[in-house]
């Protein structure tokens, strides 16, 4: 599966409805999950703890649902991501070719490119089953949850 089809799978699961409103998870578990995280863990334990709780509401145990809520707190650890990467590319320097912070920035686009290939990749194992979606959905979140901790890190000595 092209990283295009897998784009188009997550934004048509994104404009399903779960229940009558968006999916939402707890953003501050989210972050004391990621801050409670120490460099070298990969995928914290406590990555989906918040897409759990929100599959627990009314709609969150369907298929649909399922995808809704791992979205949702993969948002949220895309968010964390993000954070960590320009705050590792502040300290870097300013961006530029052949600069630490556009190296970083250039690694980050292959990590997403990787990222949505392998996610692909289990989206194409699980093709024949109703699961594909919550396979390449949970990828997706637990990639980028170990990837933002490996960005909070980066550098540190492990």
């Amino acid at each position: 599966m092209t990283r295009a089809a897998i784009l188009s799978l997550l934004a048509a699961l994104a404009a399903a409805p779960v229940i009558a409103q968006e999916a939402e998870v707890d953003g501050a578990a989210v972050r004391a999950c990621f801050e409670a995280t120490g460099a070298g863990e990969g995928a914290p334990g406590c990555a989906g703890v918040a897409a759990d709780a929100c599959q627990a509401r009314p709609g969150g145990e369907t298929t649909i649902g399922i995808s809704e809520c791992l979205m949702a707190e993969t948002r949220v650890w895309e968010a964390l991501m993000v954070e960590a990467l320009e705050r590792q590319a502040g300290m870097l320097g300013a961006e530029g070719d052949g600069t630490l912070a556009g190296q970083l920035h250039e690694t980050q686009r292959h990590w997403k490119a990787y990222r949505d290939a392998e996610c692909g990749l289990r989206y194409g194992i699980w093709i024949g089953g109703t699961i594909r979606s919550i396979v390449a959905v949970d990828c997706q979140l637990q990639k980028t949850a170990a990837r933002a901790v490996e960005l909070e890190h980066l550098g540190g000595m492990e």
